[in-house]
């Protein structure tokens, strides 16, 4: 890969993890229960989904969710069930102030916050089929892919972690200002209607979109 074209997918990367999406509001709502440093968790989850689309993409299997109609619903209709389930337990979270950067009672649930984060971008099949996509737009077909798709990996996962973490720190923030129950309650009834909402959008994608 020339480092021209690294340049181009480098200032594509910033596009593509800052965009709004599943992933987004899921390091918002850790860092809104967690905090920063602990929302973090989340963050490595997001980066593991990433990194295995793109391992399904390397591997061609993308080219069986583009092609088939059942395997890219049956992927789809998981990830709109799994973003529905989230927004309706966040919308129930219990609404009693969170210390920042506090670990929750009986103990951190890092595994949780780590399969979280995977699924919610693992089951995206928009995502898969998004790098398919834009992926090979970027590589050299002279050159050994595999290298390639290693920059490729690194590079993404570092533009995303930077964006989640800002998604992260903004959502624990905010948390630093809440008071009272009522605002913490209003705030997670707030995140569980955009996880249901990104459900509603991913239903609404069509195989050809």
């Amino acid at each position: 890969m020339a480092f021209s074209t690294w340049l181009a997918f480098f200032a594509a990367s910033w596009a593509i993890s800052f965009s709004p999406g599943p992933g987004a509001i899921s390091a918002m709502a850790s860092g809104l229960k967690y905090g920063f440093r602990h929302g973090c968790w989340t963050i490595i989850g997001l980066q593991l989904g990433i990194l295995c689309q793109l391992t399904i993409v390397a591997l061609g299997l993308g080219a069986l969710l583009a092609a088939s109609e059942l395997a890219f619903s049956a992927v789809k209709w998981v990830g709109v069930g799994y973003l529905v389930y989230l927004g309706v337990r966040q919308f129930r979270t219990d609404a009693a102030p969170v210390a920042v950067e506090a670990r929750p009672a009986g103990g951190h649930p890092i595994r949780d916050q780590l399969a979280r984060g995977y699924l919610v971008n693992i089951t995206n099949p928009k995502g898969t089929i998004f790098l398919l996509a834009v992926v090979p737009q970027f590589l050299d077909l002279g050159r050994p892919l595999a290298i390639q798709y290693v920059i490729i990996g690194a590079t993404l996962c570092f533009t995303d972690l930077v964006a989640m973490s800002c998604y992260t720190s903004l959502a624990s923030r905010i948390l630093r200002m809440l008071r009272q129950p009522r605002h913490v309650r209003w705030l997670n009834r707030g995140f569980g209607a955009l996880f249901i909402l990104a459900g509603t959008v991913l239903a609404t994608l069509s195989h050809k979109e």
